[in-house]
């Protein structure tokens, strides 16, 4: 359940190369914190940064699933695999 209190990574004024970067010590984190949902925030103006972020998302493993949010065009939403 997304609340206030999820935790969120914004993206904006971030460069292009830096991406992956960000987005995957941000999903290690969560999962090491034991989060279950993550908000990414990429805007939603050129999508440049949205098509990047779910290229990485698709690649990580500790992400079960990812959805552009329907209600704010410019985050999404992530699922994460629970710390075994």
């Amino acid at each position: 359940m997304i609340t206030s209190k999820t935790p969120k990574l914004d993206l904006h004024g971030e460069i292009f190369s830096m991406v992956e970067v960000l987005v995957n010590d941000f999903i290690k984190d969560q999962v090491l914190l034991n989060n279950k949902e993550a908000i990414i925030i990429h805007g939603k103006s050129s999508s440049v940064l949205r098509k990047e972020v779910h290229r990485v998302l698709k690649n990580n493993p500790n992400v079960i699933t990812f959805k552009q949010d329907n209600w704010n065009l410019g985050q999404t939403i992530v699922n994460l695999k629970e710390l075994e």
